[in-house]
């Protein structure tokens, strides 16, 4: 049998199929129903080339019809192949040379964790011989309140479920410098917001200082956060500044590689 004949540009795309991929695009621009004229106006199409693209999306799925007026609308096959793609997002594994490269650069420790049942979960950390012993593993839980990756979590959620997690989990003294008010901690929350990063000034450990951004992924909310941590006479002028420019720049870069802004 001889082989179907397949219309392609110059530079290799197969011209159906990127019609078909702008045509996603197109729904995913409007994010509503849409008609065949509609979509024929938009992409500058003929009705009769369109309709072939639309008919082949939607019995694959990606497309389905609204059977009372028959526009169409994205399909359930994009959420499907959009988890499975999520799913192979490891964060501790995309997170891993990134972090390392961290350590390498400023000497301290870092750590990376996600936020579980209120409180953070430390997945990942690493260190050198000169860096600040820290009384911290994976697998340890700490409070979300009086840790710079708490913040971080605390200030991506709305404010009522800030006051929920609290009531809950209480709002403990570690050190003199510990946050134990509610206003207190909405206020710095409201900072973390505009800066893009939050500290933990000795609030978890007398003598210990952090910083920490968040890490998104495709959902745009914070799915994970980073933080440098070292002694509090290191984490002052020039240096520290140099430490929050150095992780912030990171941070977005981390997400990116994990769908964030794409």
């Amino acid at each position: 049998m001889a082989k179907e004949k397949i219309a392609s540009s110059a530079d290799g795309q197969v011209r159906s199929v990127a019609k078909a991929l702008m045509i996603l695009n197109l729904f995913a621009e409007h994010q509503r129903e849409m008609s065949l004229g509609e979509i024929a106006k938009e992409m500058q199409m003929p009705k009769s080339t369109l309709h072939g693209l639309l008919v082949t999306l939607r019995d694959f799925g990606y497309l389905e019809q609204n059977e009372e007026d028959g526009k169409y609308r994205l399909g359930s096959q994009l959420f499907t192949l959009g988890n499975i793609v999520a799913n192979s997002w490891d964060v501790r594994r995309v997170a891993a040379p990134y972090i390392q490269s961290l350590v390498d650069q400023v000497g301290e420790t870092v750590h990376l964790v996600v936020f579980d049942k209120g409180e953070v979960l430390y997945i990942d950390k690493r260190e050198t011989n000169k860096s600040f012993r820290i009384v911290s593993q994976v697998g340890a839980r700490l409070p979300a309140h009086c840790t710079g990756v708490g913040k971080v979590f605390l200030a991506d959620l709305p404010p009522e479920e800030v006051r929920r997690i609290i009531a809950a989990k209480g709002m403990q003294r570690f050190t003199k410098k510990t946050i134990t008010d509610l206003k207190v901690l909405e206020e710095e929350l409201n900072r973390v917001r505009e800066q893009g990063y939050a500290f933990d000034n000795e609030e978890i450990m007398e003598g210990l200082h952090c910083v920490a951004v968040p890490l998104r992924n495709y959902t745009k909310k914070v799915c994970a956060a980073i933080s440098i941590s070292g002694p509090s006479s290191r984490f002052t002028g020039k240096e520290l500044e140099s430490i929050v420019r150095l992780i912030v720049k990171t941070g977005e870069e981390i997400s990116l590689n994990l769908g964030y802004g794409r």
